[in-house]
Parts: structure tokens; sequence; C-alpha cells
């Protein structure tokens, strides 16, 4: 039941590649916009099965769950399915489903046995409500949730690959983030496993998050120039603060995360897919998982 969960989760996430899958949802919800609400009923339902399953549902729980998920779904519903330019409910939204995962509300009513379990699920609902509220429901603009249609997205990750490594070793070798380099730790065959691994359960996520909304948000509100590049990859730095390893608040894997950022940024910027930037955030996570 324990693996089953985060597999399903990322195949409801991965199913949306499919172009087939947000364009009928679109007609659907275009036609009849009071069926976006079906979404945070089903979701709530599945968490609250979830917890109930291991012994855990609460009243606390419950409540916590109906307002993550229909919270963000008022504010869309609101403004309506039509596609145009972000707005700021639309940023609203981003943090709704952001913040209560980053910040671990819940955690108090949840045995620490399935902490790990319950955060990984309100993640994956989380990422299913951004897709379908914002991408299909919303028609926000600039997402690249599709698969490449390029083939310079290769060239791209390539050259940010380089860049990564060039900037981001040393520095995190000065600043003591990162330990002397060893060894790779794993056979080639694990090392490969990590990074499919690191790319669905860290990567992707982030991506989407960050580079998907967030990033494609500040552009289409401020333009797409260097300083706005700067302020989602600021952001994204920030949200490293509370990560280990390190004392907290951890500066050092802040700035680091912030020149990774822009980093992921860029590539998301040029490339046409978000694929491109999770495999570059992927490769740079398992070579620091790998070899330091």
């Amino acid at each position: 039941m324990r693996m089953l969960i985060p597999f399903f989760l990322l195949a409801l996430v991965l199913a949306f590649f499919w172009p087939a899958i947000p364009a009928r949802l679109r007609r659907g919800l275009l036609t009849q916009p009071r069926l976006v609400f079906i979404v945070p009923v089903s979701l709530a339902a599945f968490f609250c099965a979830v917890v109930a399953y291991f012994g855990a549902l609460s009243l606390p729980l419950v409540l916590l769950i109906l307002a993550y998920t229909f919270l963000p779904t008022i504010c869309a519903f609101v403004q309506g399915p039509q596609q145009g330019a972000a707005s700021w409910l639309d940023f609203a939204i981003m943090l709704m489903l952001w913040l209560p995962v980053e910040l671990n509300f819940g955690r108090p009513w949840i045995p620490r046995e399935i902490q790990g379990l319950a955060h990984t699920a309100v993640y994956g609902i989380g990422l299913l409500l951004a897709l379908i509220l914002l991408g299909a429901f919303r028609g926000l603009r600039g997402m690249k949730y599709n698969l490449p249609t390029h083939g310079r997205d290769a060239l791209y990750v390539l050259a940010a690959f380089v860049a990564a490594a060039v900037v981001l070793i040393p520095l995190g070798l000065a600043l003591g983030f990162l330990a002397p380099v060893h060894a790779l730790r794993f056979s080639s065959g694990t090392l490969a496993l990590r990074f499919l691994g690191i790319w669905a359960g860290t990567a992707l996520p982030e991506e989407i998050l960050f580079r998907a909304l967030i990033q494609n948000w500040i552009m289409q509100k401020f333009g797409e120039s260097n300083g706005s590049l700067l302020a989602a990859a600021v952001i994204f730095g920030c949200s490293h603060l509370n990560n280990g390893p390190g004392a907290l608040p951890n500066w050092r894997y802040a700035i680091l995360a912030t020149i990774a950022g822009w980093l992921y940024g860029k590539v998301f910027q040029k490339a046409s897919s978000i694929v491109a930037s999770a495999t570059l955030h992927a490769m740079v996570n398992t070579v620091r998982h790998g070899f330091f």
C-alpha cells in the first residue's frame, strides 16, 4: 500500500503529458465549469481514504484537506475557465498549493510512522490540482507541460549542466556545503535508477511549481527579463532555507539553489518542454548524491 500510493499519484501526474487528457478536461470544463468541484471532492476523499487505512483519520485532518483542495478550486472557479493572462488570483492559487506542503500543515495530527506517506500524498494532490485548475481549467499559457518538440532541448540541458558543474561544485566546496569529491557510491545501474527516482520524485514536481507556475507567472506579469528570471530563482533558493543538511536557516543551500534555479529557469525559458529543466535538475541532484 505504501508503495502503490506514490506510484499511483505519479502515474496521474505523468498522464497529463498525453495531450488528449488536458484537452478533454478543458473541453468538459468549458462546457460545464461547475464540474471542476468534482476534483477537490475526489482528491480529498482519496487522502482521507489513505490516512483512514492507517488508522490516522481525524476531524482536523478532514477539515485541512477540504480547505486545501476547495479554496484554490473556488479561486479558479470565480475567475472562470477562460484562457487569458495570468492573474494575481492565479498566483494566490499557487501559494495555496505550495505553502501548506512546504510548511507541513497537518503534521501534528499525523502519526510519525506515516508522516512521509501523508506528505507524499498531499504533494501529489497539489500537483494534480495545479495541472487541472491552472492548466486544464484556467488555461494558463506557457506551462510547457508537454513532451519535447525540439531536439535542441538536449543542447540546452547539456550546456547548462556544464555551467552548473563549473559554478556550483567549486562554490559548494568553498562554502562547505559539499563534501570533497569521492568515487561513485553506486553502480552505474543503481545511479541510473537513482536519476529516474530523482527526476520523478523531486525534479519534475519542483519544476512544475517553480518553473511552469511561479516563473511562468512572473514572466507573464513582468516580462521575460533577467530580472524576472532572477526573482523566480531567488524564490526557489529561499524554499531551500528549511532543508538539510546543515543548520537552519540553511543559507549555503539557498545560495546554491538560487544559482541552480537560475540555470533551470533559463533552460525552461529556452526549451520546448518542462522535461528539459526537470532533466537538468535531476542530473545536478544525481551528481551531488553520487559523488559528494
